[in-house]
């Protein structure tokens, strides 16, 4: 039989079959990393000395970049983004601000029976795209109804949203469209978003009022949420809002759905779950109800026959990653996956149920610290050290996370001012300058547990 098996294999391995390719989608909220991912992921998977638990990376002959497939997208900056990291004066690159996309592709010895056809290659089309426009799929299954009451409610004891509400109490949405009105209403908002962004909100959509390119000033992105009049009759201010807002639904949001969201096969979403504790409860909650509703926008699960038969997509795999794990020492590692999986639950128990395989973990994509013991109040803590701004090293310990999540989610949830007896402060370093070894990329922690969960098991 096994004779039977081997020659059939070898049979199939004379055929000019397609090389298999996967998409691998890359997004996050704000302050998240995304580049920083990528570009360490990338620079990790050229040069494995670093990806220990990176289980095909043995059975790997070689990895080449390729030019990206689709030839409207912009290829990422592959190695701009290396140098900013790697170079004398190193630091952050910019951040994503539009669709981009980079092939990887893997030449590898397959295990087990199928060794017997030979050298196989896989082909890795990752696509990286702005979370702001991931937030803004959930806005499809609104009414502008619905988004506007939302909003309204859910800012209304924000600080950076206080001039805007101003504006939109004092507007009577039945008085007839006035356009200079509506563009001061849009830019208000449109202030709003921004400053909510600075300040590590995560709900800021619409997600092109943030990053509008050539949609700037056009009547698509001229709305914002209004309080729904007694009457709205034809060519009211509401109305003109309404319809505005479905205009973005079907004119920006659908289409990029259509055109690379829905051919995703696996998905990365990073979160920052340490600057979300340093802002406190209110941050954390509104991190998870956010990552709640991004999660309805995926079609999770597995490929029935009648989805290979019609080329549908799903989304298969999903990982959830919070970064920044290098601001903590290892010591609290598993505790800050521990609260990430908690504050995730509801949105995994939903890609569990329709079939798509989930995890979530602590990473630092690029380690820009070192361990060290720091004395207080005659106290020995397990902290951090890495580089400020202004080029200062310093050593610190960000506080210590909870064993029992709860302690997270609870006042969370509750809408707590502050967390009851404990404080987490979150630094902004720096990347430090890194000697590397032949074979090697960038220092990072668990990022080789993340490339074997997306596609190990393809090898």
């Amino acid at each position: 039989m096994g004779d039977l098996a081997g020659g059939f294999l070898r049979g199939l391995g004379g055929l000019a079959l397609p090389d298999p390719v996967v998409r691998l989608g890359v997004t996050g909220l704000s302050r998240a990393g995304k580049t920083v991912f990528i570009t360490s992921l990338v620079a990790n998977l050229l040069e494995r000395g670093r990806m220990g638990q990176f289980r095909p990376g043995a059975r790997i002959d070689s990895v080449l970049l390729q030019p990206q497939p689709d030839m409207t997208l912009p290829r990422f900056a592959q190695e701009d983004h290396l140098a900013a990291l790697t170079g004398d004066t190193p630091h952050w690159p910019d951040s994503t601000r539009a669709v981009s996309e980079l092939r990887l592709s893997f030449r590898y010895r397959p295990e087990g029976m199928a060794s017997v056809l030979g050298a196989r290659t896989l082909h890795l089309d990752i696509v990286d795209y702005p979370g702001e426009w991931l937030l803004d799929l959930a806005l499809l299954g609104k009414s502008y109804e619905d988004w506007a009451e939302a909003t309204l409610s859910r800012i209304a004891g924000r600080e950076e949203a206080r001039d805007y509400l101003a504006l939109a109490r004092a507007e009577d949405g039945a008085l007839d469209l006035d356009e200079p009105r509506a563009m001061a209403l849009a830019a208000s908002f449109t202030d709003y978003l921004q400053a909510a962004r600075r300040a590590g909100w995560s709900d800021c959509t619409p997600g092109r009022f943030l990053l509008p390119g050539d949609l700037a000033g056009s009547p698509v992105l001229t709305f914002a949420p209004l309080p729904r009049p007694a009457m709205a009759g034809r060519g009211s201010m509401y109305q003109a809002m309404e319809a505005r807002f479905a205009a973005y639904q079907a004119k920006v949001v659908r289409p990029f759905f259509q055109t690379h969201f829905a051919k995703l096969d696996r998905q990365v979403v990073l979160i920052d779950l340490l600057g979300a504790l340093d802002r406190g409860p209110r941050a954390v909650e509104d991190l998870r109800r956010t990552l709640a509703e991004v999660l309805g926008a995926f079609r999770p699960g597995r490929r029935g026959w009648l989805d290979l038969l019609m080329g549908a997509k799903r989304v298969d795999r999903i990982l959830f990653a919070a970064t920044k794990a290098d601001h903590l020492h290892h010591s609290q590692h598993a505790r800050m996956t521990a609260i990430t999986e908690a504050l995730l639950a509801d949105a995994r128990a939903r890609a569990d149920y329709a079939g798509a395989g989930t995890a979530a973990m602590a990473l630092a994509s690029y380690r820009a610290t070192v361990e060290e013991e720091i004395s207080r109040g005659g106290t020995t803590l397990p902290a951090v050290k890495g580089r400020l701004g202004d080029g200062r090293m310093v050593a610190a310990y960000a506080g210590e996370l909870p064993e029992d999540p709860a302690r997270i989610l609870s006042p969370a949830r509750q809408g707590a001012q502050g967390w009851m007896g404990a404080d987490y402060q979150a630094m902004d370093f720096q990347p430090l300058r890194m000697t590397r070894h032949p074979g090697e990329g960038p220092a990072h922690i668990r990022l080789d547990r993340a490339a074997d969960f997306l596609i190990g098991d393809l090898m």
